[in-house]
């Protein structure tokens, strides 16, 4: 392993390490949070399978657990200022892990790429000390460090989210984080705090978030399975659940559940707001994390 210990820029010690091991410490957990709330529209929780028939909640267990060193070492590539290949790289791997945990099912493969970003961002954030992992400062450090070359980057031309890009001119994971997320820093973190001032829970928070995402997001999870009439159910309803009031309204988790059946009906899975859920659970948290930096 490299030299644990650099210097932020007030030239007071950082030890990398053990800020690596928080973050993906917040890594993993977001992604388990993710996993067990519920009602969560045409997705995997504990309850049910939503709209798969190919996975469910242990297969996201499994797929969890091989993704651990992954987050560990992405953040350390980011603390030693690793170009964007070595990125991606770690990602093709933990991929790889992923497939063989999973016995060939993608769980977590936009996770591993935006959560991983994410802990890219915060390995090289905790060089700047204190506020380093305040999210404005973790937003600008993805885009000054890697912004050009997510920009730059073409991924494979045959994968599902390319075939969405090109019949609907939807924009990926790519085009958000080479924008430093706005989904997550413009649209989910400022509902999911906003619930939290209002005083109704993490539950209530991430349910609200999360059906902002699916109201905001264009999700090529979404277009691959119900193109462009699926895109319009999933944002008609969700956008229909937070003008009424969201998690503030009598009777939201029934409605919530009523959207859940009718996403699983027409076999929608917003897997894009669910990946990007994640990652704001995870910058909320790392947020309020006051050491090793």
């Amino acid at each position: 392993m490299a030299e644990a210990w650099f210097l932020d820029r007030g030239h007071a010690a950082v030890d990398t390490a053990a800020a690596s091991a928080i973050i993906a410490r917040h890594a993993v957990r977001s992604l388990y949070q993710e996993l067990v709330l519920y009602p969560k529209p045409g997705l995997v929780s504990l309850v049910d399978t939503g709209s798969h028939d190919d996975m469910d909640a242990s297969t996201f267990v499994r797929s969890l657990f091989s993704l651990r060193r992954y987050f560990l070492d992405i953040a350390l590539a980011g603390a030693q200022d690793s170009e964007f290949e070595t990125l991606r790289r770690l990602g093709v791997d933990a991929e790889r892990r992923m497939l063989a945990a999973t016995g060939g099912i993608n769980t977590h493969r936009g996770a591993i790429f935006s959560l991983g970003m994410l802990c890219a961002a915060a390995g090289r954030a905790a060089l700047d000390g204190a506020g380093g992992w305040q999210p404005g400062r973790l937003r600008a450090t993805l885009v000054e460090c890697w912004g050009a070359a997510l920009s730059a980057h073409r991924g494979p031309a045959a994968s599902n989210g390319a075939a969405v890009r090109a019949r609907h001119a939807a924009p990926g994971a790519r085009e958000q984080a080479a924008a430093g997320f706005p989904a997550i820093f413009e649209l989910a973190l400022p509902t999911l705090r906003r619930t939290l001032a209002a005083g109704r829970g993490l539950r209530c928070a991430r349910i609200d978030t999360l059906f902002t995402l699916m109201a905001g997001l264009s999700d090529t999870n979404v277009y691959h399975r119900g193109g462009a009439e699926g895109a319009r159910i999933v944002r008609e309803t969700s956008s229909g659940f937070l003008e009424r009031g969201g998690t503030a309204a009598a009777g939201w988790e029934e409605e919530a559940v009523a959207a859940h059946r009718r996403f699983v009906a027409h076999r929608l899975s917003p897997g894009g707001a669910a990946d990007l859920l994640a990652a704001t659970c995870f910058v909320h948290a790392l947020s309020a994390e006051t050491g090793p930096i």
